[in-house]
């Protein structure tokens, strides 16, 4: 299996249908997820909303890469969720997380291989296996901490 197939596959089990590595991945854990869950604050943690809104902003960033457009997006924004109010909100950045992890992945399956060892952006940012990679791991970090939060919202709340 070429290099980027294997990586559009780690990505998909991480984002969308996974259960190798954590046994869950984002699509999972979010699923039965109401509003009110994913905006609850507990102690001085992120809510699921703000970490859902994170992982998605830069995996929208690293499309936009792909695509040819250029890297917009910055560190300091990250965490800049917009409300949600409703259900509705809720569902929509949702389903924005979904659709672009399945751009991320299948514009990952169409790359050369030999693209991976090659500069993504800036030489400061190393290469564009480097940042795949990077990405992948960032978000089983922040699903581990979904994971927990919402734990911690059944048995605190609920």
């Amino acid at each position: 299996m070429s290099t980027t197939l294997q990586l559009s596959k780690r990505f998909r089990e991480v984002l969308l249908d996974g259960t190798w590595i954590a046994n869950t991945n984002f699509k999972d854990q979010l699923s039965k997820v109401s509003w009110e869950q994913a905006i609850r604050k507990v102690d001085s943690l992120n809510t699921i909303a703000m970490l859902t809104f994170h992982i998605h902003y830069y995996i929208a960033g690293i499309v936009n890469v792909f695509e040819g457009g250029d890297l917009e997006i910055k560190d300091k924004y990250s965490f800049d969720l917009p409300p949600i109010e409703s259900q509705k909100d809720w569902e929509d950045l949702l389903n924005r997380l979904w659709v672009d992890s399945e751009k991320f992945a299948t514009l990952l399956e169409q790359m050369a291989d030999a693209k991976m060892d090659e500069v993504f952006v800036d030489e400061k940012y190393g290469t564009y296996r480097r940042n795949i990679d990077g990405m992948i791991e960032h978000s089983y970090y922040h699903l581990g901490q979904v994971a927990l939060i919402k734990k911690l919202i059944l048995f605190k709340y609920e």
